[in-house]
């Protein structure tokens, strides 16, 4: 993770730098969906980023419905607010109630790094977020343990889990998320090139689905890693982890809130 920082750092981030840099990230982010075929979205702006629009987040906002608009009207975007584990609660507090009370965003996340914080000290974030009825995610168990993605699902109450692989270590965290229908969208090419899984073909991805937890297959981040979803689900097949069939059923898990069984 350092080592993709520092790579980040020196060839990403200067091209993206300020509003209006960030809003580039948000235009290149629809572009790359179009382009990979890309029907529904889901995506949006770090809150911390209104600091950067002089706290003025229906401006922040209504610039990423414009974008939307005039790059790709056609995919279904949904809205997200995004939370770093790095920050401190009573900021990550103060700068998402102005996201919460436009009513527009319909999901929320947090991530950075795992073990910034203990993830209980979010649950007043997300106590709002789900009083405003935004589906309810964070990274988990991308690093950490099987025992993390339990914890955080219960603590913040998630519908999803962002990566969540840790949880095939554990046939009981297993069987808590398939039986409480808790989603994991799950990135195996991040998860090889940050040398959290060997290779394609031993990715827990085809353990977590044997046992019934609901995943999905995505693209951490195109600009890292050099894909898009089309090729995640390519590598997949060729790997012989999964079947058509099954991608089949994983790409409409993706498209639905009520995921389909196997």
């Amino acid at each position: 993770m350092d080592e993709m920082h520092e790579w980040a750092g020196k060839h990403v981030s200067p091209a993206f730098q300020g509003p209006q840099g960030r809003m580039l990230g948000i235009e290149a982010t629809f572009v790359q969906a179009k382009l990979d075929g890309v029907t529904r979205l889901d995506g949006g702006e770090d809150v911390w980023a209104m600091t950067l629009w002089d706290r003025d987040v229906p401006r922040l906002t209504q610039t990423m419905r414009d974008i939307h608009a005039r790059v790709a009207p056609e995919i279904e975007w949904t809205p997200q607010m995004g939370l770093s584990r790095h920050c401190p609660i009573q900021y990550v507090m103060e700068w998402s109630a102005p996201f919460l009370e436009l009513d527009f965003y319909q999901t929320v996340d947090l991530y950075a790094d795992e073990f910034a914080q203990p993830i209980g000290v979010f649950k007043p974030v997300y106590r709002a977020a789900k009083a405003k009825g935004l589906r309810l995610r964070a990274h988990a168990g991308e690093w950490g343990t099987a025992d993390d993605v339990w914890q955080a699902v219960e603590e913040l109450e998630l519908d999803e889990v962002q990566h969540g692989i840790a949880a095939a270590d554990s046939p009981q965290v297993m069987r808590f998320l398939a039986d409480n229908k808790i989603r994991l969208n799950v990135c195996p090419t991040s998860n090889i090139m940050l040398g959290r899984v060997e290779n394609m073909a031993s990715h827990p991805i085809r353990k977590l689905f044997d046992a019934g937890v609901i995943v999905t297959v995505n693209t951490d981040d195109a600009l890292m890693f050099g894909i898009g979803v089309t090729d995640e689900y390519l590598s997949l097949y060729r790997a012989g982890v999964f079947t058509a069939d099954e991608l089949d059923q994983i790409r409409l898990n993706g498209l639905t809130d009520q995921p389909l069984r196997p």
